[in-house]
């Protein structure tokens, strides 16, 4: 059987008129174009400077882009949308109550709307919009318990707004950008780290001897190593430096042990 569970803290923003694929292209990581009945993009927003603010799921329906957004972002996403809408012929709506976010995994897709298979990795399922939640057949901690274990992130806690860098949360082996479309803001320096391999932090699953609360810092020995993410009993998220991958890691008293996914590609930093 399908599990089913309803995000309460996923939420949607709707973009309308006859320039919104050319607007948000401007602006985020990947290309809203490729958005389409049955198909979803992932996509970030960025700052100037190349660093993470939010992502979300691009939805096209017949007259409008759809995206599933961190209902926590939405104040600050609505904010930059409009703010970048300068005399583009779009209109961007506040969060839309009307919809509901749900996510599908480990069944087949059950009818929707707006379904799609998650774009960033086969086994992480499907996302649905409605207007009325299908009945749920898991919770929202099951399901943050299987995108934990695939190393999906969520937004904070496990990435920091202005600090993180795309390529460290997996947005390239997640199809979280797109390398050909054209420029958006924070581009220069999203590119820069993929073609000078200056990747040396990556968000990784971990299992954990005992709970630890977001923001916790992780040692290898003396050494500041790395910060605890989202978690759930047993395991969660953190954003470790890739040469204290192989290392005893611990916060405090608790002890945590890596657990690199097979699609997470390691390479050698300067």
């Amino acid at each position: 059987m399908t599990n089913i569970a309803l995000l309460p803290d996923r939420a949607v923003l709707s973009i309308q008129g006859p320039d919104r694929v050319a607007f948000l292209n401007g602006l985020v990581s990947n290309d809203a174009a490729k958005a389409a009945p049955g198909r979803a993009v992932w996509a970030a927003l960025l700052t100037p400077q190349g660093r993470y603010l939010t992502d979300f799921f691009i939805f096209a329906a017949e007259d409008a882009l759809l995206l599933d957004i961190k209902r926590a972002d939405g104040a600050l996403l609505l904010q930059k949308l409009r703010r970048f809408r300068l005399r583009m012929a779009v209109e961007i709506s506040g969060l839309d109550e009307d919809w509901h976010v749900q996510a599908a995994w480990d069944g087949p897709p059950p009818a929707a709307p707006h379904a799609a298979p998650d774009p960033r990795l086969p086994e992480a399922g499907f996302r649905l919009l409605v207007r009325t939640p299908l009945p749920a057949t898991a919770t929202a901690a099951h399901y943050a318990a299987h995108r934990i274990a695939l190393g999906l992130p969520d937004g904070a806690p496990d990435l920091e707004p202005e600090k993180t860098l795309l390529l460290e949360a997996g947005f390239d082996e997640l199809h979280g950008v797109d390398w050909a479309k054209g420029c958006y803001m924070g581009q220069e320096l999203t590119a820069r780290t993929k073609y000078r391999g200056l990747v040396k932090r990556r968000l990784v699953p971990v299992a954990l001897s005992a709970p630890l609360a977001s923001g916790t810092l992780i040692y290898a020995g003396d050494t500041e190593v790395g910060r605890m993410g989202s978690g759930v009993e047993g395991a969660g998220l953190a954003m470790l430096r890739v040469e204290a991958l192989g290392a005893e890691l611990r916060a405090g008293t608790v002890s945590l042990a890596p657990r690199v996914p097979s699609w997470l590609a390691l390479a050698t930093t300067p």
